[in-house]
């Protein structure tokens, strides 16, 4: 049965930003996530505390968070990729709300992402949810190539649930399954995730897809059909995966929003302020971005003329 309502988490000011090709001015990152703040977005990742060296892009993650105005109904999320990172994240504990910690389902893009094996970085990972859940942060552990891997190919679905499991039982409350090549299609979405309520059992499911070959709208399709709920975009389709090339392209958040909307699927968010911010944010990179509603605007029936509005989806 199809959601009447989802959760969004807007990713675009940590996964877009940090794979641009340019490092963007603290202030205009300042002014983009404070714009996304006041969409009615409920779920923003706002940074990551990585090594600058690994991404510059970042490196202003503590400034950016120090100096935004973020409504305090606004969960605020950060990435860490180890207890490094979560340290860093602490000395702004009054600033965020979650923590989200990742690693690959495939042994190859691990390697390739952070130069690990995934034992390795679940050992790691086990602390690190252990210490946030004591420090009162939610945690969310999301899972990279759970559809595939462009290095090995099919990536088995036990493998990614017992991955899950394990980040489940070490503190994360939430397990994001990421499509990060956008090798995934619709039939194998469906069937992942109904396979993924019954494996994975007191956990938030998010849904995280790649519009790399063009079919993330219709694995959140997919996806919603057998009950997700929960979903992460980035707003002018920004991001993308640092490894291997070519491999861009978060779901657009305008895109998903004016989708769900059509659909008559609540999601809280004011679909002109979000694409405001993604018109802000292709003013500041200079270039146009990749989302389909920013170019074509929203659709905008008349109340006589559509059709959900006398038979909403049941």
């Amino acid at each position: 049965m199809i959601p009447k309502a989802v959760r969004i988490r807007e990713v675009g000011p940590r996964d877009g930003f940090q794979n641009e090709p340019e490092t963007i001015a603290t202030e205009d990152k300042v002014r983009l996530v404070e714009m996304l703040a006041r969409t009615g977005l409920r779920r923003l990742e706002v940074t990551s505390f990585v090594r600058a060296d690994v991404v510059p892009q970042l490196a202003d993650g503590r400034e950016v968070l120090e100096r935004a105005d973020i409504p305090e109904h606004v969960s605020v999320s950060v990435l860490v990729p180890n207890m490094r990172g979560l340290e860093a994240a602490l000395e702004v504990r009054e600033k965020i709300d979650e923590v989200n910690v990742f690693l690959s389902a495939s042994e190859t893009h691990n390697r390739h992402n952070v130069n690990r094996s995934v034992e390795e970085s679940l050992t790691g990972l086990e602390h690190v949810l252990a210490r946030a859940t004591e420090e009162g942060l939610r945690c969310e552990g999301v899972i990279s190539t759970s559809f595939g891997c462009p290095y090995e190919g099919y990536v088995p679905f036990e493998r990614v649930f017992e991955i899950a499991k394990r980040l489940s039982v070490s503190g994360a409350v939430e397990i994001g399954f990421g499509d990060t090549t956008g090798m995934a299609n619709p039939v194998q979405v469906g069937e992942f995730f109904r396979r993924a309520h019954e494996e994975i059992v007191g956990a938030e499911l998010t849904a995280h897809f790649h519009d790399t070959r063009g079919q993330a709208l219709a694995n959140v399709l997919a996806a919603l059909e057998v009950g997700v709920d929960s979903f992460e975009s980035s707003f002018g389709e920004l991001g993308g995966c640092p490894v291997p090339p070519g491999a861009t392209g978060n779901v657009a958040s305008e895109d998903l929003v004016s989708m769900l909307h059509e659909m008559g699927i609540e999601t809280g968010v004011d679909l002109a302020k979000l694409l405001d911010a993604a018109r802000a944010a292709q003013e500041v990179l200079g270039r146009p971005l990749g989302s389909h509603t920013l170019v074509a605007g929203p659709v905008e029936w008349h109340a006589e003329r559509d059709p959900f509005k006398e038979n909403p989806p049941r």
